[in-house]
């Protein structure tokens, strides 16, 4: 048989790497049911608690009463609806911006961009650490692929000396695994200083960082100069689905024009684009959110370095907590189930062999005392695994 698919399951079961979906019973939220138990959650993306909000839900069904559910079409055929076309208008607005263009996912966004603007004879460059969906991006360009070592800008200029053709420098904004920030005024100095262009995937910063929750660019004060490309989520903060790319009216028109993802995919429904400018009033507005989430990050940070754990240096809502091993990973987070709280276990290729970590996210719909019962239960689930596995949890 050509494909012996049986094989390689077998095989992942055995290096502890296998991996089956988790079956959520209830709207997503901080108190889940999971699999049949009701659980506090510590690992979903909704970092500003607007998935379930009452005000976007409302929006999300008033928009369905008046456009219907599907998109129909793409949007250069008749799929490009009034809200649509609003949502976008909003997201320039947001990200200070010319234009913004509305993608159905951020899979298809980075996919859609990346060969858009670089093929053959061309360069792009990438840190060691995106995302799966830009490394991808990168590979299915045809421009030469190279990456550089993580957050390095020295590594990032000696690769772009040897670059050929349009030259474009691609980082996530916030690091999904580890939580930490691109060293973007570095890198962005590196990038315009030898005429390459700089693209920033801020999917996990959009909402948590910035006074506005305008992600990394507001943080650190960068301008269309310094990203002309700025791509975002809108299935994490944001808390509906769907992503986007914002940047010059030119290279907005680009992507129309050449984004194979973009022009072949049948849009997203209209309500989900309704409830989307609802929760972008909320994020913008309730800066509430914003300084409570600060606030947990750093109970949990100070509680967890108590307890000894060894943390990434993260000052987002991602929080992992550095294991080593795939099966203290897992024992880790089973223990902590046992004790009514719900946090992934990421192992190998996810992140790289040796580094299997508890990736903690913390939400503005969490409460001091959830994250109180989180280092209680973390501290129980420490005492209660064997020795030698102890003795890795700590420095």
């Amino acid at each position: 048989m050509p494909f012996d698919l049986s094989a390689r399951l077998a095989e992942r079961r055995a290096a502890h790497l296998y991996r089956r979906r988790p079956l959520l019973d209830a709207p997503q939220g901080v108190r889940v049911r999971v699999d049949g138990e009701e659980l506090l959650a510590f690992c979903n993306n909704d970092y500003l608690g607007l998935a379930n909000h009452p005000e976007v839900i409302d929006a999300f069904v008033a928009g369905a009463q008046r456009w219907g559910v599907g998109g129909g079409a793409s949007h250069l055929v008749v799929g490009h609806s009034a809200p649509h076309h609003e949502l976008e208008e909003a997201l320039a607005v947001f990200t200070r911006r010319p234009r913004a263009l509305l993608m159905s996912s951020g899979y298809m966004a980075n996919l859609g961009t990346v060969t858009a603007l670089v093929g053959q004879g061309d360069t792009v460059l990438e840190d060691r650490l995106n995302h799966a969906s830009l490394l991808d991006a990168g590979l299915l360009s045809g421009a030469r692929f190279s990456r550089y070592l993580h957050n390095d800008p020295a590594s990032l200029a000696s690769r772009l000396d040897k670059a050929t053709g349009n030259t474009l420098v691609v980082t996530d904004g916030v690091f999904s695994m580890d939580g930490d920030l691109a060293n973007l005024q570095a890198l962005c100095a590196q990038t315009r200083q030898r005429g390459g262009w700089m693209m920033v995937d801020d999917a996990h910063g959009f909402g948590c960082l910035g006074a506005q929750g305008g992600g990394i660019v507001e943080h650190y004060g960068l301008g269309l100069d310094d990203v002309p490309v700025l791509v975002g989520t809108l299935g994490k903060a944001f808390g509906t689905a769907g992503a986007f790319v914002a940047g010059s009216e030119e290279l907005i028109e680009s992507l129309i024009q050449f984004a194979r993802p973009y022009i072949y995919t049948t849009s997203q429904p209209p309500a989900v684009a309704c409830a989307t400018l609802k929760s972008l009033q909320l994020l913008r507005e309730e800066q509430w959110r914003r300084s409570h989430l600060q606030q947990l990050i750093k109970r949990f940070r100070t509680g967890a370095a108590g307890l000894g754990l060894q943390l990434m240096d993260s000052p987002t809502p991602i929080q992992p907590i550095l294991v080593g091993s795939s099966d203290r990973a897992l024992a880790l987070s089973a223990a902590l189930r046992e004790r009514g709280i719900l946090v992934t276990p990421i192992r190998p290729p996810t992140v790289p062999r040796g580094t299997a970590r508890l990736r903690v996210t913390l939400c503005a719909a969490h409460s001091e005392d959830d994250v109180a019962q989180l280092l209680q239960a973390l501290e129980a689930a420490l005492a209660a695994l064997p020795d030698e596995e102890k003795s890795h949890e700590h420095h």
